[in-house]
């Protein structure tokens, strides 16, 4: 894990890859909580019978559910020390790029694009991109933007 020490740090490191999360499993179990949180229960998700018989032979995750997974993910990579708060602000671009196949394992590597001040705190924007494992083409890549509060 990548520890800043203060926001001007993390200004500094701006164009900084910062490194890889663990390997996470996707279960049909978290597929089908996901389902049952956001009222998506299209049968490509939660029908394993049936989605044998489609078009990716398996169940996938829906590709909000590895957004979700996002804040959990950048935690894992680097913490910034000194904050009164920090919230998710946004995203400026998000790809679902391929499907993410029940069983199989994604992982996130994270990139800082930007830090700047503004009236309300420090915008960081992160370029997120989430891998399967033991594919070439990424799942998720996601432009994300969170709003850092310093402490008084």
């Amino acid at each position: 894990m990548r520890i800043f020490n203060d926001l001007a740090e993390l200004k500094a490191a701006k164009g900084e890859h910062l490194g890889y999360t663990d390997w996470r499993e996707i279960t049909q179990e978290r597929v089908n909580g996901f389902a049952d949180a956001t009222d998506d229960h299209q049968w490509i998700h939660v029908d394993v019978d049936r989605a044998k018989e489609g078009l990716f032979g398996s169940t996938i995750a829906h590709g909000y559910l590895s957004l979700a997974l996002i804040p959990s993910f950048t935690s894992e990579l680097f913490r910034v020390d000194g904050l009164k708060m920090g919230i998710n602000y946004g995203l400026n671009k998000v790809r679902f790029a391929r499907p993410v196949p029940v069983g199989s394992r994604i992982r996130a590597g994270a990139e800082i694009i930007d830090v700047k001040g503004t009236p309300s705190g420090t915008l960081a924007s992160l370029r997120v991109v989430i891998e399967v494992e033991g594919l070439d083409k990424p799942a998720c890549i996601a432009e994300t933007l969170s709003l850092l509060v310093a402490e008084s």
